[in-house]
């Protein structure tokens, strides 16, 4: 009998061994998938900073690279980016956010049973749908109030952009407030705190980090975002902070020039990896101070 214990004893650890393995196997194929990116990004961009100086690079305010009268200053595609997320994050946050609330904290089961799916459905809308949208319906209705406004520009697209994004927001966010113990809020409603005061003071700091999550993933979604910017926004790589003209964000340039018949190996075939590393390295640097936060405010409450 002790036999047969010790032998059942002994696959059980085999097996818990192998399973261990496994998943930590699949636990470091997400570190090697990264690992290959930054490695394929950084090799096709040496030969770039090999002819192109970091001066040119980080102080010129053109980027031409295609044309007969080069320039290579980043800029112009790092300010687009920046406009149409900055756009995009004004709309979603607080919309995302009170949406969430509104879920958890006032919504009755069947209504919230009923409106989540339905805002959820957004994000499996083909941003290229959104694309036009933007440029077919969110365009005219702008240049109603700005009839100045030209019909490819930053303003419609970050807008559009914001509105894809909000299911992002408002879902993880929603799933963060409905994580908070109740006791928290019973502990203010015995206090004398109303159901706004309580979901403004109480609910929102506890999850906190959550929503930061949400926020982050929300950032890296705009910054990343490709078909909406390159349809609404314009192709023209200004450097400006007028939402109101035209401007090319950095997976632009990446769609614009991944269509063209550059040869391999060339100097505007590698720019494609310079505008990638550079994306990267502006996603990473969000991903670095959400978690800084989130490590914060965990502390904290």
């Amino acid at each position: 009998m002790k036999t047969f214990l010790n032998r059942n004893r002994s696959h059980t650890r085999i097996k818990e061994k192998l399973i261990k393995g496994i998943l930590f196997l699949a636990s470091l194929c997400s570190v090697f998938i990264t690992g290959g990116i930054v490695f394929i990004l950084v090799t096709q961009s040496l030969p770039f900073f090999k002819t192109v100086s970091l001066t040119q690079f980080f102080l010129d305010t053109q980027w031409t690279p295609l044309f007969s009268d080069a320039h290579y200053g980043i800029w112009p595609l790092i300010s687009g980016t920046f406009l149409t997320t900055s756009i995009a994050l004004g709309l979603a946050i607080p919309m995302g956010i009170i949406m969430a609330l509104f879920l958890s904290e006032y919504a009755k089961t069947n209504v919230r049973e009923m409106i989540k799916p339905a805002l959820e459905l957004l994000s499996a809308v083909p941003t290229v749908v959104y694309g036009y949208f933007a440029l077919l319906f969110i365009t005219p209705l702008l240049q109603n109030w700005i009839p100045s406004l030209s019909g490819f520009n930053v303003l419609s697209a970050g807008l559009t952009m914001g509105m894809m994004i909000i299911p992002f927001i408002s879902s993880l966010s929603e799933d963060a407030f409905h994580a908070v113990p109740m006791s928290l809020r019973e502990g203010s409603y015995a206090m004398g705190a109303t159901r706004l005061q309580t979901a403004v003071r109480v609910v929102i700091p506890a999850a906190f980090s959550g929503v930061t999550a949400s926020v982050i993933l929300g950032i890296s979604r705009a910054v990343g975002e490709t078909m909406i910017v390159a349809i609404a926004a314009g192709m023209q790589p200004n450097f400006t902070w007028n939402p109101l003209e035209p401007a090319q964000t950095l997976t632009a340039y990446i769609v614009q020039v991944s269509l063209g018949d550059l040869p391999h190996g060339t100097l505007g075939y590698h720019t494609i990896f310079v505008a990638g590393l550079t994306l990267f390295l502006i996603t990473f640097v969000f991903n670095v101070i959400g978690h800084t936060f989130r490590l914060k405010f965990r502390e904290m409450y």
